[in-house]
């Protein structure tokens, strides 16, 4: 058994938990000594809970909002604003992945940028493939694609059961954000 191994590791899923259980890992990760870096996709500079609660904690967790924002699919294109900030997430995530600066990064929402075709497939196996081998690397969003699912050590779908929303309870600031 190699114990040092990089793991890839993927939330995925239709239901709520995917970045919350991400968040839990980095922490968990944290508390061992262990240098965490979380590039959000979509999230803009929104000022959520997890960006204030890792603000306190000290050095060794960070956390770079990096999106411009929700997106609403309406079938319509989305604006360039959204590819050029995924596109420059995913320049930022090659560039730390090399640094050796970090244990494990978390690229968070990028299957939602992949989904909407603001990053390409290519490119976020290129990104795959080029992991150091110490390095755990984690993606969450919905809609992973076999190819990723194929590649990851670990899959943890969410299934959404019952969401508050569909009772027209809006997100929730601490549950949510």
């Amino acid at each position: 058994m190699d114990r040092e191994k990089g793991l890839l590791l993927v939330n995925t899923g239709d239901g709520k938990g995917k970045t919350t259980a991400a968040l839990g890992m980095a922490l968990r990760a944290w508390g061992q000594g262990m240098k965490v870096l979380i590039l959000q996709f979509i999230k803009g500079d929104r000022r959520s809970g997890e960006i204030r609660a890792v603000e306190k904690l000290g050095p060794g967790f960070e956390i770079w909002p990096m999106g411009k924002g929700f997106i609403h699919n309406n079938g319509e294109e989305f604006p360039d604003r959204h590819s050029r900030a995924a596109r420059e997430a995913l320049n930022v995530a090659v560039n730390e992945m090399n640094s050796g600066k970090y244990d494990l990064i978390i690229l968070d929402e990028i299957l939602y940028a992949l989904h909407y075709g603001l990053v390409s497939i290519e490119d976020v196996l290129a990104l795959i493939a080029g992991k150091p081998e110490r390095l755990h690397l984690m993606l969450t969003g919905r809609y992973a694609p076999p190819e990723i699912i194929r590649q990851a050590d670990l899959v943890t779908e969410m299934k959404e059961i019952k969401h508050p929303f569909t009772k027209g309870v809006y997100a929730q600031m601490g549950i949510e954000y």
